[in-house]
């Protein structure tokens, strides 16, 4: 029996509490918990690349700390229909697999 937690999964979970969420204030605050753990791990990716790496991965870091500067103060609704997204951006890369 496999028990492995799939990223994928967990991702998928989030973003459905979000949807999922009837409170409009909660619902906006898982998004932004999203953003602050998002935050994190750019930054102890950024953390643990040297050189060459970090030169290589540079562009990419900050492309998604924009993106996620570009989700911040969104509004419930704009919460909603984002996660929606990223729940079909994910079942759409599971059908590839």
């Amino acid at each position: 029996m496999n028990t492995s937690v799939n990223t994928d999964d967990v991702i998928f979970n989030f973003f459905k509490q979000i949807c999922d969420e009837k409170d409009d204030k909660k619902c906006v605050e898982l998004g932004n918990e999203w953003i602050k753990a998002m935050e994190t791990n750019l930054s102890e990716m950024e953390k643990n690349l040297n050189g060459a790496d970090y030169i290589k991965h540079k562009d990419d870091i900050q492309s998604n700390r924009n993106h996620l500067d570009s989700l911040k103060n969104k509004t419930s609704s704009e919460w909603r229909q984002y996660a929606t997204q990223c729940m079909i951006e994910i079942m759409n890369h599971k059908g590839q697999k």
